[in-house]
């Protein structure tokens, strides 16, 4: 029996100590609130509504690894006689990862609010903060796991376990700050920069509510975003996107770099299809490696804007792992307006 504690509690621990790094996005700019609160109500238009699925090491695991983010934010003027440039946005994202045979989640509802201050009377340069609280929940099922007392000595594990139990699920309350700087430099060249703190007072995420447990602590995550959108062609109808995403929590790193390219089709240039590949670089306790390289396939249909990546991890190949991932989003951007960029899509 205190083999068997021993055991529940180090794989109790270990789930916590593991969530110390947070779930991520391939197509982090396609979950903006996710990425940095000051991007709540970046978009072209009036509203935002969207959604993206990631599903990973579905090759390699019984029970794959599912990510679920749904989001939904508001941008409007500022009302008065001065600023009238600048802008409020007002959001709310849901979040849910699943993983393991003991359907190890973690779910989130977060309410965003983001005050766009425009730094020129043209609308061409705005400076946002954004700042994000929520609510978290972790939960694990007991139901798929077995302990020696419930084995009937013949037929199978079907009785009543003894065993003492901590509860299976928590919570706990969760804030984030954010800034990001968009700015248009000449008629359509655009740059993004951003930064963002997530878990500002590293909350405890441990089952058994004792703070001192190694792993208890949720690290506090920095990163620093950057994008542009660069025309290639004279009428624009031809862009290039780079992009970079550098995060850190705790003994974890990663640099994700590469660059996408965006094809206008139509009249108007509204409709596009866009294709896309970024690199992902590690870092964690067993070393820096190389971690992945990501294609993205993305089709914008005036209003809506959707997307396909795929992540594959070169190591894993080498050793017939197959280890990848797979991410879908969709998002629709209401009262759509294409004259200015606000926001990087994917």
């Amino acid at each position: 029996m205190n083999k068997i504690v021993t055991t529940l509690s180090f794989l109790l621990v270990f789930l916590s100590a593991s969530s110390a790094q947070d779930q991520h996005f391939s197509q982090f700019y396609a979950a903006p609130m996710s990425l940095n609160p000051a991007l709540t109500g970046a978009m072209e238009g009036s509203y935002r509504v969207g959604t993206i699925y990631r599903d990973q090491w579905r090759k390699v695991m019984e029970q794959p690894v599912r990510t679920f983010s749904f989001f939904a934010d508001l941008r409007f003027n500022k009302k008065g006689k001065k600023f009238t440039n600048d802008a409020f946005g007002l959001g709310i994202m849901f979040f849910n990862d699943k993983a393991g045979i003991v359907d190890f989640s973690t779910t989130q509802i977060a309410v965003s609010l983001a005050y766009h201050k425009a730094l020129d009377m043209n609308k061409r340069q705005y400076l946002t903060l954004g700042m994000q609280g929520g609510l978290n929940q972790r939960n694990m099922n007991y139901g798929n796991l077995q302990f020696h007392d419930q084995f009937d000595g013949s037929s199978g594990y079907w009785l009543t376990t003894g065993e003492i139990l901590p509860s299976n699920n928590f919570s706990f309350p969760d804030y984030s700050l954010g800034l990001n700087y968009k700015a248009r430099i000449g008629d359509e060249n655009y740059v993004f920069v951003g930064g963002a703190m997530h878990h500002l007072f590293q909350p405890a995420v441990t089952f058994f509510g004792i703070d001192s447990l190694p792993g208890s602590k949720l690290y506090t995550r920095y990163s620093a975003q950057a994008s542009a959108n660069i025309p290639l062609s004279k009428d624009n109808r031809v862009q290039i996107s780079p992009r970079l995403l550098v995060a850190s929590q705790g003994p974890h790193f990663q640099v994700n770099a590469g660059a996408s390219m965006r094809f206008a089709m139509g009249q108007y240039g509204s409709t596009a299809l866009n294709i896309g590949a970024w690199a992902r670089q590690v870092r964690n306790d067993n070393g820096t490696g190389f971690d992945a390289v990501t294609a993205l396939v993305g089709i914008e249909l005036n209003s809506m804007i959707m997307g396909f990546s795929y992540d594959l991890n070169p190591g894993a190949l080498k050793a017939n792992l197959r280890q990848s991932a797979f991410e879908l989003s969709i998002t629709y951007r209401g009262n759509y307006d294409n004259d200015d960029i606000v926001c990087p899509k994917f």
